[in-house]
């Protein structure tokens, strides 16, 4: 079963009036008509895939009626033709779940926000693993520069000319090729942190560009 369908089936099987809420009488009057609005010609998609609630309506007039009714709510939805009609449609996911809430829909709502909560986790873990592998990717090239550097100043016979401790890091990257940074410190005589070792890296990138723009 859709969670449209399951949606209309629970606010069929609401009470008309609801003796607790908090609504003023006029408010309660607009709750039941768009609950009925929704249910006669309402749909919604399923929120772990896309954000969509929409309402047919056959007139623009009926449309606007519809939207005004909802900003007494702080919702605020947008109209778009179709074939027949026009129909009224929200797609921002809070506002979705201020108009489940505002029709009495409250299993509805659970449901909603736990799938906007999975969602929300996965696009975090998404963005993250994109992140990481978007580094990697950079880290993985920079090493492979450095190394085509390196072989260069030794077959040019430059190698020998660099300092010693261009020299100590060379080597370490040409026998440590998928080392980080981190680690390279971590194999120095004298201690640097992974700027340090990137600045000595980056320097004998210079020098090779130095030689090549000599040529």
């Amino acid at each position: 079963m859709s969670f449209s369908t399951e949606l209309k089936e629970e606010l069929v099987n609401l009470k008309m009036w609801d003796n607790q809420s908090n609504l003023s009488q006029d408010e309660q009057i607009t709750r039941l008509t768009l609950r009925e609005e929704f249910i006669k010609s309402g749909f919604i998609n399923n929120p772990a895939k896309d954000y969509h609630l929409e309402i047919s309506c056959k007139t623009e007039k009926k449309a606007k009626e519809i939207i005004k009714m909802l900003e007494q709510f702080e919702i605020y939805a947008k109209i778009t033709n179709k074939a027949k009609g026009k129909i009224i449609y929200l797609k921002d996911g809070e506002d979705i779940s201020k108009f489940l809430a505002l029709i009495g829909a409250n299993n509805a709502v659970l449901r909603f926000e736990e799938a906007r909560v999975e969602k929300s986790a996965r696009n975090s873990i998404n963005r993250i693993v994109n992140c990481e592998t978007a580094n990697l990717s950079k880290t993985v090239e920079a090493a492979k520069t450095q190394i085509e550097n390196i072989k260069f100043l030794k077959r040019h016979k430059k190698f020998e000319n660099l300092p010693d401790n261009l020299k100590e890091i060379a080597n370490l990257r040409l026998e440590n090729p998928d080392a980080s940074y981190e680690e390279l410190s971590g194999m120095l005589k004298s201690k640097i942190g992974k700027s340090g070792v990137y600045h000595r890296l980056n320097k004998i990138n210079k020098i090779v560009e130095e030689i090549k723009v000599g040529k």
